[in-house]
């Protein structure tokens, strides 16, 4: 499993209006492309700042490029530019080495200390 992260920021006056932009879009497009396994937008405001981290998570590198194409890169949209006061013009790709567990499987309260997932016993 591949996660796939990027930055950006908005002002914080643009931070709602920012999170649905990229919900209807961003978000929207990772959903549909095959091979993702979803996505976490987040968010914290720091004064008048308000900055994004999104995190989407794909089945492999081939998944990534059926969404961002051959070269894997950042993908915008047409209203960015209206919105963001600072991003990351790259992404940066992680392999994930302990995935989060999938519905009616186990929670971190049940990860051993070898870092695995384990399901939680019936008693």
């Amino acid at each position: 499993m591949i996660a796939r992260t990027w930055r950006g920021a908005t002002s914080s006056e643009d931070a709602e209006a920012y999170h649905e932009y990229l919900n209807e879009t961003g978000v929207r497009a990772c959903e549909e492309t095959p091979g993702n396994r979803g996505v976490y937008v987040l968010r914290r405001v720091v004064e008048t700042r308000a900055e994004f981290l999104f995190v989407s998570l794909w089945d492999s590198m081939d998944a990534v490029t059926r969404f961002a194409g051959a070269d894997a890169r950042a993908v915008f949209y047409p209203e960015d530019e209206r919105y963001l006061i600072d991003f990351d013009p790259d992404v940066t790709h992680y392999e994930v080495l302990v995935p989060p567990p999938r519905n009616g499987e186990a929670t971190s309260d049940s990860r051993s200390a070898s870092g695995s997932w384990l399901r939680p016993s019936k008693r």
